[in-house]
């Protein structure tokens, strides 16, 4: 347990899947005692990308849930973060329940377009993708940050593997998380005078929806069943397992905890060894 988060309002946002690393940290930040905004698109099906949203039901039930297993305060808000009057709604919405936000999760991401190598990839696709995971970052910070001056605060943003090792045609996801990673950097120099310490994590295979629409995917790829392939993938990571969400949510706890005091503008691995690499 990380005490000195007990009573601090985070807003996370792809938090609405209970299935996503969304859910790992807002729970991990919940059991901290940390009050929670559960953000999230809001809608059914998967708008085009490769895995599903966070449902307006869904979300709406694991801010119940959050707050009545940790007695903490938390709300569900739709968000779109490609939308700067979308993300307006939202930081109007939250202000009145939550008129200060210490922590900021920039977690949402979305996949479109994929399977494809660069010279096939469609533009529309590779420009949304990029848009969903990196200016997405840009543009939730800007717009949460006028809740959050004023006091000593933290922002964790949520990159991946794949940022700084490049997945097989999924080009645009690699080169927005890789410009996630610069971008935390240049927040955490630009923020420090504020207050604000400002770190990223690089989750490599994780148990998500994500991850098991990947393996089917890349096992087509090698003519091999899905089985053999997790296997050759397990085969790669050192801790010979995949992780899982509540790891990652661990993790961010700590960033976002006086426990990480003296880190800021760092990417930390959350892969089991796959990726040793800075």
């Amino acid at each position: 347990m990380f005490a000195d988060l007990k009573g601090k309002t985070a807003l996370v946002t792809g938090a609405g899947k209970k299935t996503g690393i969304g859910f790992g940290i807002a729970e991990n930040l919940a059991a901290n005692g940390c009050d929670v905004v559960v953000a999230d698109l809001g809608s059914e099906g998967t708008n085009g990308g490769v895995v599903a949203a966070g449902s307006v039901q869904g979300m709406e039930a694991i801010a119940a849930e959050l707050h009545q297993r940790f007695q903490i305060k938390s709300m569900a808000v739709s968000v779109d973060v490609t939308s700067n009057d979308s993300l307006q709604k939202m930081v109007a919405t939250v202000s009145a329940k939550f008129p200060h936000v210490d922590i900021l999760c920039n977690n949402a991401g979305a996949v479109f377009g994929v399977p494809n190598a660069i010279h096939t990839y469609d533009e529309a696709d590779w420009l949304k993708t990029i848009d969903v995971n990196l200016h997405s970052v840009f543009r939730v910070t800007r717009a949460v940050l006028p809740l959050m001056f004023g006091k000593p605060g933290c922002i964790i943003n949520t990159a991946s593997r794949g940022g700084k090792v490049p997945p097989l045609f999924n080009g645009a996801y690699a080169v927005a998380k890789a410009g996630v990673i610069m971008m935390t950097k240049v927040m955490a120099k630009e923020l420090a005078g504020a207050g604000f310490r400002v770190n990223a994590i690089c989750p490599g295979q994780i148990h998500t929806d994500l991850e098991d629409w990947r393996a089917p995917l890349e096992a087509s790829f090698r003519d091999q069943s899905v089985e053999e392939r997790n296997e050759a993938m397990r085969q790669t990571i050192p801790l010979n397992r995949v992780g899982t969400p509540d790891e990652v949510g661990r993790v961010v706890a700590f960033l976002a905890s006086e426990a990480s005091s003296y880190m800021t503008g760092q990417a930390l691995n959350v892969t089991g060894g796959q990726l040793m690499e800075l």
